[in-house]
């Protein structure tokens, strides 16, 4: 890890007084890598090519720690179903109570697939016509094998977004509730991320850039009276180094963006407003007729 979960961790072991020692991919920005060893996390960087089953992978290193160290114990939230149900109970919950059973859309990156999978599992019993979009980087075997049910190496290659997509197939994933999955870019993903920042004074990270490009891949597919819930996981100032470094943008070619304009998203922004008007009037004349 080197997203929530670690950072989960690193907080309950200061509190409880154990020893947290974390495994994370070489490409984990280091904003990350600071702010778990600043809460007394050990850190073990392992290179991000290696394949899974290469020892020096972070999965790898992670189960051949919980053999060599005594008394310890290994999470592994890919498989651990803890994982899925921590969302169940709480963030499916939460946006069902707070769009008041109105969500159709609800749009997550797929990771570990625990936040996507849970929380999709609780809007599914409210509700079976809730969509759920999974949000996949290129460079993961996700997607295709949502599509296929075969697992494609040669899906897998490197990429740079953080936070989503995986190049094994953890048991977390229930990909019988996904009725959509969309494959985003590490350009796109980044690009996206800074408008949030620019246009709506949201600083939020690469996943959550990746995720919020997946809604504007489904826009033309949404209705007036749609209640869209995109989850954003992390935040911007893990990536300050990165996706909001001019520098970091320039290397990796995503500079100067060609991809998405911004007069595009001020226009899409305008036409939300316009239909989230319209659905506050829908909503007030149906609660009068209720009434």
């Amino acid at each position: 890890t080197s997203g929530n979960t670690g950072y989960s961790l690193a907080m309950v072991c200061s509190l409880k007084g154990y020893h947290c020692v974390l495994t994370v991919s070489s490409k984990a920005s280091q904003e990350k890598l600071a702010l778990l060893r600043s809460m007394g996390a050990e850190v073990i960087v392992c290179p991000a090519d290696a394949e899974p089953e290469d020892p020096r992978s972070y999965y790898s290193r992670a189960e051949q720690l919980a053999r060599d160290l005594p008394n310890s114990f290994y999470l592994g939230q890919n498989f651990n179903l803890d994982n899925s149900a921590a969302h169940y109970y709480s963030t499916g919950p939460e946006i069902w109570r707070d769009t008041e059973g109105q969500v159709t859309h609800y749009v997550c990156c797929a990771g570990t697939g625990g936040t996507l999978s849970g929380t999709a599992q609780y809007l599914k019993e409210q509700n079976p016509n809730v969509r759920i979009v999974g949000v996949d980087a290129y460079g993961s075997v996700l997607k295709k094998y949502w599509e296929t049910g075969l697992f494609d190496k040669d899906e897998i290659y490197s990429y740079k977004v953080e936070g989503l997509g995986k190049t094994i197939i953890p048991g977390n994933v229930n990909f019988d509730l996904i009725d959509e999955f969309i494959k985003v870019t590490d350009r796109s993903s980044a690009h996206r991320a800074r408008q949030l920042a620019h246009l709506e004074g949201l600083l939020v990270g690469y996943s959550s850039g990746a995720a919020m490009q997946a809604v504007f891949r489904i826009k033309s597919e949404l209705k007036p009276t749609d209640v869209v819930v995109v989850l954003f996981p992390d935040h911007g100032t893990r990536y300050l180094g990165k996706i909001y470094n001019d520098e970091w943008m320039k290397q990796q070619g995503f500079m100067p963006n060609t991809a998405v304009s911004e007069d595009s998203y001020a226009r899409y922004r305008k036409i939300y407003r316009a239909y989230r008007m319209k659905y506050k009037r829908y909503l007030r004349q149906t609660l009068r007729n209720l009434s």
